[in-house]
């Protein structure tokens, strides 16, 4: 089987943004939604996860950001795809209060994915890319970010465990969306160790009611997935009904 067999009813279009090509997966109609993958990659569970957002009537755009596109989650894959990733100059891992580079792609991505829809957009991250909605919605574009279980910084430290993964600027121009009324949605399993809980503290005091924390209860420390490998089904209708109320009406209300 060829791994890009799980992306059949999806268009690849390349999209080269501040000199940087990627290619980008497409399907649906309505209100966009930029959707970022987890580790290890663009793995069948997300592929599934944005087919149903497209089936409930929004445009999805998903940036193949690193991995193999299509191929499946499995552990030696994912310890590969993250290591690559924790070299890589594009993804700020350890260190706190700094952005990481590739957001600044990602929010040009939106800009033409809210161009291409006539209307505002919303972004959802997981994991390793969990944090950079929050980044993105500095953007008057983005109106509904999604953080699924944002896990960067890597929560070592104190200081790493309340990081939000932005700088002090990107954080005030964040704080103003949101007092202007851009809401957040965060989701995380509470006892996951990789999505520590003082990132949420932090989430609750710098946006206030403008943060909507979904905390799934549990003792198991390796469930960390909610869209995903994991998936949290009331989650995931909570993720929906959020970009429905905050990008408006579904163009295939089913």
């Amino acid at each position: 089987m060829h791994y890009r067999d799980a992306l059949g009813d999806f268009t690849c279009t390349p999209h080269t943004i501040d000199g940087v090509p990627r290619d980008v997966w497409s399907r649906g109609g309505g209100p966009g939604i930029v959707v970022m993958h987890e580790v290890p990659g663009l793995h069948p569970l997300v592929i599934s996860f944005a087919r149903e957002l497209t089936d409930r009537g929004f445009t999805v755009w998903m940036p193949d950001l690193f991995g193999v596109a299509g191929k499946p989650f499995g552990f030696p894959y994912m310890g590969a795809s993250l290591v690559r990733a924790c070299i890589s100059r594009e993804f700020t891992t350890w260190r706190t209060g700094q952005n990481s580079p590739i957001t600044d792609w990602l929010r040009g991505l939106a800009r033409r994915l809210a161009e291409s829809t006539g209307g505002p957009v919303g972004a959802v991250g997981m994991c390793l890319t969990g944090g950079f909605a929050l980044a993105m919605m500095v953007d008057e574009c983005v109106a509904a970010p999604v953080l699924s279980q944002p896990s960067l910084p890597f929560a070592v430290f104190p200081w790493q465990r309340r990081d939000l993964g932005v700088d002090a600027p990107t954080l005030e121009q964040i704080k103003a969306r949101s007092s202007e009324g851009i809401c957040v949605l965060g989701l995380r399993y509470s006892a996951d160790f990789m999505v520590p809980g003082a990132r949420f503290d932090t989430l609750r005091r710098e946006l206030g009611d403008r943060f909507e924390a979904v905390e799934i209860p549990g003792w198991l420390p390796w469930r960390h997935s909610v869209l995903a490998i994991d998936r949290h089904e009331p989650s995931v209708r909570r993720t929906i009904a959020f970009f429905e109320e905050h990008l408006g009406g579904r163009a295939d209300r089913q």
